[in-house]
């Protein structure tokens, strides 16, 4: 058996067995990929020339937007590559790469969606003083905070990972390099459980940010049931729901592919699991955010109008 000082490349899960369905998940993956490009690159552009967008919440949303079309380009290029080119090959320094910025950005997207989920509860249950507490400093400091604490924590777990020893083969079962299938690689089961245990200390953590941001919904609904105006209670489910949406989507499937029983695990249902927390949330996220944001939307629509305005020029 190899072990991880020979290692210099890993094999990861070929997404199919023949050319023709290869070349279909290529397709595939790419429509997904361009979409979630698509999509988050406009909402980017619409926050970031649009003044009346200038808010704490469409900050946030912007962070939330480069963090997702930072994710999916984490994982799909490599698996459409490999998909194109008939291979399952990447680097040693590839698969520690694709974890490490995988962990930093989904750590950070998870604490950004819990500082979004006080930003909503501020702005709701307390609006007199959301000038003072979301201030412009306040909010770049909570949004710096978000990416430096899933800096550090991916830079512990990759570095812990990769420092234990592998011995099992260098096969992934995985379309990209997964934290979670590289330690099953590790030669002894004592190795295994020390970073196993540290994934567990961080999930609680991931789920102690769950329950801050149920929290804040529940007093959110709370406060929105009280308001007189129907106006005022449906622009306030308008900013709340979609992000309610996106926080269930992302901790649920991100949850239950670290602490699901091993008596369902096989790999169809982790490929699934994966898709679902890696991809999914980065391709739809744009569309959840502007369904029910009439602001966004408004935004959006400038954007399309405005090649339109040069061409009649």
């Amino acid at each position: 058996m190899p072990n991880s000082s020979s290692i210099s490349e890993f094999l990861l899960l070929a997404l199919a067995d023949t050319r023709q369905l290869q070349l279909l998940h290529f397709w595939l993956l790419l429509g997904i990929y361009l979409a979630a490009l698509l999509g988050n690159g406009l909402i980017s552009t619409a926050v970031a020339c649009d003044h009346r967008l200038h808010t704490p919440m469409y900050f946030f949303l912007l962070n939330l937007a480069l963090l997702d079309l930072s994710c999916i380009s984490t994982t799909l290029p490599k698996a459409m590559a490999n998909a194109l080119w008939h291979t399952r090959h990447i680097s040693y320094a590839g698969c520690a790469a694709q974890v490490f910025f995988l962990l930093f950005l989904l750590s950070a997207e998870t604490f950004l969606l819990t500082i979004m989920s006080y930003d909503r509860y501020v702005a709701i249950c307390k609006p007199l003083h959301y000038g003072t507490l979301m201030n412009s400093r306040t909010c770049a400091s909570m949004a710096a905070a978000a990416w430096g604490t899933g800096l550090l924590y991916s830079l512990l777990h990759t570095a812990n990972t990769f420092s234990i020893p592998l011995c099992q083969g260098n096969a992934v079962d995985q379309f990209f390099c997964e934290m979670a299938q590289v330690l099953k690689l590790s030669c002894s089961k004592s190795d295994y459980l020390s970073e196993a245990g540290i994934i567990d200390f961080s999930l609680s953590l991931i789920f102690g940010c769950f329950v801050f941001i149920l929290f804040s919904y529940v007093q959110i609904f709370r406060a929105v049931l009280r308001m007189p105006s129907e106006q005022g209670r449906h622009k306030a489910f308008s900013t709340c729901l979609p992000h309610m949406s996106v926080v269930s989507l992302f901790v649920s499937t991100g949850m239950f592919a670290y602490l699901k029983p091993p008596s369902i695990s096989s790999p169809s249902v982790d490929l699934v699991v994966a898709v679902l927390y890696s991809v999914v949330p980065p391709t739809v996220n744009p569309l959840i955010y502007s369904m029910r944001n009439q602001e966004l939307r408004d935004a959006l629509r400038k954007l399309w109008e405005i090649p339109s305005n040069i061409r009649k020029f």
